[in-house]
């Protein structure tokens, strides 16, 4: 571990907060703690997946990049969150700003030694079932876990959800378009185009991750939906939900360079889908789907032309929720389901919150 110095802080903030990802999301948020919204924030570290900067005194979220790329701090759990403790504020925040299954596993470790977390990063929450136990027993002894950026890049989905589960509503089935990504591919697919071609202009777009596999696997919905389901008091496993990837199996295990150079192996099997669709009269639609019994399933599925998921447009995602009291009509919360800053914007909303 590398000795870092850490001067007192000469007004305790009434927040202070480190940032561990400095990605798009990352500096999405950075842009953003540089704005009178945030001037009741400290940030005191930085780190990305090699270095870190870490300042109880403070650190100007517009030199993080440079400090980063100039210094030799090598990445430490330890300097963060001494500096978090230095700073003497009333509140101190890990802000996950990752998709890192390490850093994910640390966040019940930082619940339980006082440190509220902030995240984006699934891996933990829409993991195996006993990471999701973990985080809840470390949650529940007074400090927050803000998520609202791991679903739907902030839309309104699980500050809903827990408002009506408070209010003695349950949840019995959901369905929607939970990827931004795929949301947009299947918007945009009419057969006119190979489904490559599109995939290409989606990557290029920043929508799909730099290996779109990420995003065709189906293993990110996978996640979003085991964490609404948790939350509704489901206790799904992360074995329990049937998964559909659109990835052939001859192109899962090649490298990233590979896979983008056969991207074309995909056009295929999508065309013969969309084909059989538009002989139905329907279109397809990457959904999530979870029934009363707690069976979870994510794939495509062929809808009707007036089926909501079949309006949508852009990058938006759905979550349609029928509750007891939802019934006849589910509750439907819908919009923009990809972009760094409104996933940075959920995590200063729930730091705010605090």
């Amino acid at each position: 571990m590398s000795a870092v110095a850490i001067a007192p802080a000469t007004e305790a903030p009434c927040t202070a907060v480190v940032l561990l990802g400095t990605g798009v999301v990352g500096r999405a948020l950075l842009t953003l703690l540089g704005t009178p919204a945030a001037r009741s924030l400290r940030l005191v570290g930085a780190a990305n997946s090699k270095r870190q900067h870490v300042l109880a005194e403070g650190v100007s979220p517009t030199e993080v990049s440079e400090r980063l790329a100039r210094g030799r701090e090598e990445r430490d759990d330890a300097p963060l969150l001494a500096a978090l403790d230095a700073a003497g504020a009333a509140r101190k925040v890990v802000i996950d700003a990752t998709a890192c299954s390490v850093e994910a596993s640390r966040h019940p470790e930082w619940l339980a030694a006082g440190y509220h977390v902030v995240t984006a990063n699934k891996a933990l929450a829409g993991g195996p079932l006993p990471g999701w136990r973990a985080l809840q027993k470390a949650a529940a002894d007074g400090m927050v876990y803000g998520d609202a950026a791991t679903v739907g890049a902030g839309l309104p989905v699980l500050s809903t959800l827990r408002r009506l589960r408070s209010c003695g509503d349950s949840l019995l089935t959901l369905e929607g378009v939970f990827s931004g990504s795929l949301s947009w591919l299947f918007n945009q697919y009419d057969g006119s185009r190979p489904f490559s071609e599109l995939l290409r202009d989606a990557r290029r777009l920043g929508f799909t991750e730099p290996d779109p596999r990420s995003d065709l696997s189906g293993e990110d919905v996978a996640r979003k939906l085991l964490i609404i389901a948790r939350n509704a008091g489901f206790a799904l496993g992360s074995d329990e939900v049937e998964v559909e990837s659109l990835v052939p199996a001859a192109l899962r295990d090649v490298g990233t360079g590979e896979f983008l150079d056969r991207l074309d192996e995909l056009d295929e099997p999508l065309r013969v889908r969309h084909a059989e669709a538009k002989a139905n009269g329907k279109v397809l639609r990457y959904l999530a789907r979870l029934n009363q019994r707690g069976r979870a399933r994510v794939g495509l599925v062929e809808v009707a032309p007036d089926h909501p998921a079949a309006r949508l447009s852009g990058t938006d995602n759905q979550f349609a929720l029928t509750t007891t009291r939802y019934h006849a009509t589910p509750l439907v919360i819908q919009g923009p389901g990809a972009g760094p800053e409104i996933t940075a914007q959920a995590l200063l909303g729930d730091v705010l919150a605090l």
